[in-house]
Formats: C-alpha cells, sequence, structure tokens
C-alpha cells in the first residue's frame, strides 16, 4: 500500500503541542484523532515558545486564536477538511467527521492574500516522479468511476439534464472560501451575466450548493435569477455527471470548479481559489505570484496525495490518500444502496443484529414474513426488499436485492451463529445459482475500474500472507504422502451451491469416484466440510466408502495450509476452489461454480453459455472480494473495505456469538437430521 503522506510531522518526531481555544477542536473527536495520528497533541493554556495555535481555517471562531497567536508572537496553525470529506455536508446532522485535514503551518488553501502550504508544493515541490503522477492519474479516474466528491450525499443513478448546458456554480453566501478568494456577492451577479453574454441562446444552469439543498445555508442565486433560458438546478445529481454535459463551467471559488478541471474542462474562474493560475483555468482575477505551469494530474497529487493528513477511521490511523478513498467508497456505497430502507424478509433472528448493523445505518430494517407480504410493504413505502438468497419462494418476481454471507466471512462457521464480516446482496439472482445471471457476473465480465489492479494484487497476497479463507477455523496440517496430490473438498450435500449448480455429479461420494476415475495413479486427499465434521449439515461419508477412492481422509485440517501443500483441486462447486485459484494452484471444477467457465479453471461441467468472456485472476478476485461484497467493522462499527476485515481476521479483535447462540448452534447440531425445524 502507498506510504500515508501528510505534512503535520515528520515520521519519527515527538508531538507538536496545539493549543486551542475553541470548543470546534474538542467536540468533534474525529479532528482530535486526525491531529494525534499526524503527530500533534491539543492542549488548553498558555503555549510556550516551541507551540503553536490551532484555528479552524478563516472562520469567524479563529480569531480568538490569532489574537493569542498575535500577543504571544506563537506560530499559527490553520485546519480545514481535505477534499474528500464524508457522506453528508459537514453541518447535516450525523455527518460524522472528516476523513482527512489540510493541516497548514503557512496560511489556507483558500486565502489568496498570503501562499498556503497547498500552494507552496503546487509552486515548488518536484512533481515529475512517475509513480506519484500515475496515482494521481490513478486517482483522478477512479473519483470520476465511483462519483467520489467532497460531499457524497447525491443520487448517482438521477440522471443529469441533457447535455449542452453552460454551468454556473453556486457557492454559500458568506463562506470564507469566497471572501478570502478575492470575491464578493457582486462577483456572483457578474459571472452570471458573463456566462448569459458568452453563450447567447445556450441553456444555463446554476448548480445549487448541496447545503443550500439541504436547507442548512443560503447561497447567492434565487428564483429571482431565473429566466427563460437560465434556471435553478438544485437536484441530487453527481457532480461528475453534471460536468459531463456541460459545455462551459462558470465558478468563483467552488471545489466543483476544480472537479471541472479534472473532468477536462477549462472553467471561468471568477475568485481566486487554489487551483486558479495553474494554466489550467481562465482566469479573471489572477494571483501574479502564480507563474508555474502544472498539469491536471501534478496539481492533483498536491491537493488529494502531498497536503493533506488522511485518516483511516477503522484502524484510527493516519493512511495513504488511496486507503481514504477505500473507506469513503464503502461508506458511500452503504449510503446509495440503503438510503431509502428496507424491508428485510426470510431472515433468521440470529442475524437479524447483524444485518442491522450492515443495512441499516440511515434507516432501520423492517423484518417481515413471508416474503410476499414483505414486497407488498416494500412497494407502499418506496423501501428496497432484501431476502435471504435462501429463502426466496419458487417464481418470487418482486424485485428485491438477495442476501448471503460473503467470502471473506469470519473466524468461525455460520452453522456455529457467527456473526458474518461480510455480506454480498445481488439484484439479478445470487453466486451461487448458474442458472440465471447474477451481479457477480457482471462484475467479473466487467473491465477492471482504475486502480483495482494494483490493489487487488495487493488484497491477495496479503490473504495469501495471512492464510485467510471464509471460515478461518485454522487446524493443522497433517503429514501428507508424497505424489502428486490432488485435494478433493467435502460440501454440504444440501446446499443451494450443489442443487442448483452441481450438475450431475452432486455428492461427496460421486466426486471421488470421478476424481479416481480420471486420476488413478494420483494421490487423492478427501476434506469433509467443518459444518458436516461438526455434525450441522449433511454430507458425512462413511470411512470406509470414503477409503474406496481416497488415500487419506485430512480430518479437521486447515484448508489453505492444504492448497498450498497439493498440486491441484478438484471441486463441485466449493469456494475453497476460488481459493485456491488465488493461491495460484489449478482448479478443475466438476460443477458451475461462480469461478468456473472465465479461462480459470478447468471445467467438466455444464457452464453457462453467458459467461464466454476470458478474465484475469485479477477482475475475478476484485469482483468476489472487492466490488461484490459489503463489509462491516465490529469495532469502529462502520462500513468498511475488504483490508479493515482482513486486518480484523489476522489481529481482532472479532465478535463472538452469545451464550445464547452457543446454545442454539448446539441444538441446531442435535437436530442436524431434522433441518427444516431451524434453517
Amino acid at each position: 500500500m502507498p506510504e500515508a503522506r501528510g505534512h503535520a510531522a515528520a515520521a519519527g518526531s515527538p508531538p507538536r503541542r496545539l493549543f486551542s481555544y475553541t470548543l470546534g477542536f474538542w467536540r468533534d473527536p474525529r479532528i482530535a484523532a486526525i491531529l494525534r495520528a499526524s503527530g500533534y497533541t491539543l492542549h488548553l493554556g498558555r503555549p510556550g515558545p516551541e507551540d503553536r495555535v490551532v484555528v479552524w481555517g478563516r472562520s469567524p471562531y479563529a480569531a480568538r486564536g490569532e489574537r493569542v497567536a498575535a500577543r504571544l508572537g506563537t506560530g499559527l496553525v490553520r485546519v480545514e477538511d481535505a477534499f474528500l470529506r464524508s457522506v453528508h455536508p459537514g453541518r447535516a446532522r450525523g455527518s460524522g467527521g472528516p476523513l482527512g485535514l489540510l493541516i497548514d503551518p503557512e496560511g489556507v488553501h483558500f486565502d489568496a492574500s498570503c501562499p498556503s502550504m497547498l500552494e507552496r508544493l503546487a509552486a515548488r515541490a518536484p512533481l515529475d516522479d512517475t509513480a506519484l503522477l500515475d496515482r494521481a492519474r490513478d486517482g483522478i479516474a477512479r473519483l470520476r468511476a465511483s462519483n467520489l466528491s467532497k460531499y457524497n450525499d447525491f443520487d448517482p443513478d438521477l440522471a443529469p439534464p441533457p447535455p449542452g448546458y453552460v454551468l454556473v456554480i453556486d457557492q454559500i453566501a458568506g463562506d470564507a472560501s469566497v471572501r478570502f478568494g478575492g470575491a464578493t456577492p457582486a462577483t456572483f451577479r457578474e459571472m452570471l451575466a458573463v456566462a448569459q453574454i458568452e453563450n447567447p441562446g445556450a441553456r444555463i444552469l446554476i448548480r445549487t450548493h448541496p447545503e443550500s439543498r439541504a436547507g442548512l445555508r443560503p447561497g447567492h442565486y434565487t428564483p429571482a435569477h431565473e429566466d427563460a433560458r437560465t434556471r435553478l438546478y438544485d437536484a441530487p445529481v453527481s457532480p461528475w455527471a453534471l460536468l459531463e454535459g456541460a459545455v462551459a463551467v462558470y465558478t468563483v471559488s467552488s471545489q466543483m470548479g476544480y472537479e471541472a478541471i479534472l473532468a477536462g474542462h477549462k472553467p471561468r474562474v471568477f475568485g481566486q481559489p487554489f487551483y486558479a493560475g495553474w494554466g489550467l483555468t481562465q482566469d479573471e482575477n489572477p494571483v501574479a505570484r502564480r507563474h508555474r505551469r502544472l498539469t491536471r494530474a501534478q496539481l492533483f497529487a498536491v491537493s488529494h496525495i502531498l497536503a493533506p493528513s488522511w485518516y483511516d477511521p477503522c484502524r484510527a490511523r493516519a493512511c495513504s490518500f488511496e486507503e481514504a478513498v477505500d473507506q469513503l467508497e464503502a461508506e458511500v456505497r452503504a449510503f446509495r444502496e440503503d438510503r431509502f430502507g428496507h424491508v428485510a424478509s426470510g431472515m433468521r433472528l440470529w442475524k437479524r443484529g447483524a444485518l442491522q448493523a450492515f443495512f441499516g445505518r440511515e434507516q432501520r430494517l423492517q423484518f417481515i414474513d413471508p416474503p410476499q407480504r414483505a414486497a407488498r410493504s416494500a412497494q407502499q413505502s418506496g423501501r428496497g426488499l432484501l431476502i435471504w438468497a435462501g429463502k426466496e419462494p419458487k417464481g418470487f418476481s418482486a424485485p428485491a436485492r438477495r442476501v448471503e454471507d460473503g467470502f471473506l466471512r469470519s473466524k468461525g462457521l455460520g452453522a456455529d451463529l457467527v456473526p458474518p464480516l461480510s455480506l454480498v446482496t445481488d439484484r439479478r439472482g445470487i453466486y451461487y445459482d448458474p442458472t440465471r445471471p447474477s451481479d457477480l457476473e457482471a462484475l467479473i465480465a466487467a473491465p477492471l475500474p482504475p486502480g483495482a489492479a494494483p490493489r487487488t494484487k495487493r488484497l491477495m497476497a496479503a490473504l495469501r500472507r495471512a492464510g485467510l479463507s471464509k471460515y478461518n477455523l485454522g487446524g493443522d496440517l497433517p503429514d501428507l504422502p508424497q505424489g502428486h496430490r490432488i485435494l478433493v473438498p467435502g460440501q454440504v450435500e444440501d446446499d443451494a451451491s450443489i442443487r442448483l449448480g452441481a450438475g450431475r455429479t452432486c455428492t461427496n461420494l460421486a466426486l471421488l469416484e470421478l476424481v479416481r476415475r480420471h486420476n488413478p495413479q494420483s494421490l487423492v486427499l478427501f476434506k469433509p466440510h467443518p459444518d458436516v465434521e461438526a455434525g450441522l449439515r449433511p454430507g458425512a461419508i462413511p470411512e470406509q466408502e470414503a477409503l474406496r477412492y481416497a488415500d487419506a481422509i485430512l480430518q479437521k485440517s486447515n484448508p489453505i495450509a492444504l492448497i498450498a501443500a497439493v498440486d491441484e483441486v478438484w471441486t463441485m462447486t466449493s469456494l475453497l476452489g476460488f481459493e485456491a485459484l488465488v493461491r495460484g494452484t489449478p482448479v478443475t471444477t466438476t460443477g458451475a461454480p461462480f469461478y468456473a467457465g472465465w479461462g480459470l479453471t478447468r471445467d467438466l461441467g455444464e457452464i453457462p453459455a453467458r459467461r464466454g468472456a476470458k478474465v484475469s485472476l485479477e477482475q475475478l478476485a476484485h469482483a468476489a472480494l472487492i466490488a461484490y461484497p459489503r463489509y462491516y467493522d465490529p469495532v469502529s462499527r462502520r462500513p468498511c473495505p475488504p483490508e479493515v476485515v482482513l486486518e480484523r481476521l489476522v489481529k481482532g479483535p472479532l465478535p463472538r456469538p452469545g451464550g445464547i447462540n452457543r446454545l442454539l448452534a448446539k441444538l441446531q447440531g442435535l437436530l442436524a437430521s431434522h433441518a427444516g425445524l431451524w434453517r
């Protein structure tokens, strides 16, 4: 992972003391945490000669700290949000803290009256490093592809207006970025007039600021500024989608003006924002001291990689720009998928707490059974419908997301009622059912998004180093006989993946017989499924029967260690086949698991014709481990990327089933032959 970059304090140096005289720094624990992670500590009282006073940007409350610093001759540090903040605007209720800060001992990025740290970096930093610029280009493409901005409570599915309009960007009235960016309310009137004059006959959209749209603070434009071809536009459309359809962009000092540059525009700029003066804008009020000419990638490297101090709220540490984007993607995805709320059906009682944590962050889930009644309630209330995939009635046609465990689930079995760290949802079908398309198939077949290839390679390498699997039960690696070893993982024989995707070879004994018939000289090693070993699910083979075809039965052994010790894996539909592919072990399938049919496995079963594309291992792993599942961090209790769950599985802490769940799990074992009573 690229190293975290920040400019607060040098790595390894002692913490620098900051003295604050406003409540904001003490009220928001995230701000204090980012400062600590950046090498600073917050204090009250009188600063010493080596200390500094910290204030928030150029806010009205900064004056108190400025006076103290001036009186004592103490240095001043100004703090502002970085350019990727959160889902909701900072003033919105429940917005959460920022993901990063600009901690600036020289000025503040939007105040053009004096240079800031960001401006100094843009003017003087060496910006010709290939690796840095590659990161910047990937970062720009990733923000565009994921529709990420400073605030992200817009609707990415909402269609933008028909293209061909001129975009005029409003800002908050009285905002410091306007006042200290060399502009006044008259500047906004001038900007609109110029846009109308320069574009005769064109449609003009005045884009409302997100805080104005939310009713938090007014902007500069009102309905009085509308005419036959000019209108206010406050629909929650992605800024990137709006910029895509614009033929010209006008801004005073809005961050969206900077995003216009990243989207390929050369905006008309009427203020003096940090991104003006570098040859990427048409400046009405140039900043005389800015002479350097920069590319988009160079300026982005400064604004998003070099200048900010980014923070990982799950692991409570400083992080890189890429890790901050990983986290923001997870939080934004949860908001976008859950913002209207869900009705959930077919969910067993013990699962409901975990489901509430995953999908109830915006609005609490409503649990309703049976699925037909839940579908009616969802339709009437405008909520989405979640249904546990195995509980979907035959012929059920209501729009729904089917829910199942993810592929990096827990340390312990679901049958033991251990709560999951990952869940998948699927609108088209579900990954284990090859009789119909699934969202996972579409993700596998799609080109990798920007930045995904190196991230996926890092994730796979981390999985291999940690020896992680779906359930992570551990176990020993027994002494294995010498020869060409074939691992045959057993499965739960009434599992939906067997019923729907195994084809003709649909029992563990039949699989063993087939493997032996095709490989008479090889060593066949049979590993029973953990749920079957625990007596919780059907699929056991009498030892004497299994040994007719297998050379050894590997009870309670470590599946990942086994993969490393064998020459190939043969399976019906087991996830162990995917885990073997990730580790470079050849795989033969007799059924149609999600990872078969893409040119990565030898397939003996009937594969759906729609899986004709040849994909890379990175495409398969990115889809299965990053794009398809959602992850939940039990420590910070927030959505998170897979890298956080991987770290929890390695280092902990992890959730454990309570006493009632443990008792229920034991009862399930006693009633394994009557699974219909509890499944």
